[in-house]
């Protein structure tokens, strides 16, 4: 009689590996970018706004300047930098450089610290 046999995930959850900084790293890349499309649509709602009718432009512009307002600019900012660095570290991964386990680990850190940074600079911009 054969052991049972241990069913594995097919595709890899999040609970199966620790949480290390390139994971964090790559996470936070897509959780930007999908910040990043929805404060697109926002801006070109916005566009639209400035382009057909001012009472909505105004509308939109208090909303701005509200706490929520501000609160997704910030985060949008923020996305988007975050975004921006990460994006440059995965180029540069891609062109074989730092492709090493500990060079990955450092660049990720130095891109979640970037990220860091960012949070803190539109925090104090806005």
């Amino acid at each position: 009689m054969s052991p049972p046999e241990r069913k594995m995930p097919l595709s890899p959850r999040l609970a199966v590996y620790r949480w290390r900084a390139p994971m964090v790293a790559s996470l936070a890349h897509r959780v930007s970018g999908l910040i990043l499309i929805l404060f697109i649509l926002f801006f070109l709602c916005f566009l639209h706004a400035v382009n057909t009718e001012g009472m909505l432009f105004t509308q939109l512009q208090e909303w701005m300047h509200s706490t929520v307002g501000q609160l997704f600019l910030w985060l949008g900012g923020a996305s988007l930098m975050y975004h921006w660095c990460n994006g440059l570290r995965f180029v540069l991964l891609d062109a074989g450089m730092g492709e090493q386990r500990q060079s990955m680990r450092t660049s990720a850190r130095l891109a979640l610290a970037a990220g860091a940074v960012a949070l803190l600079l539109m925090g104090v911009w806005l």
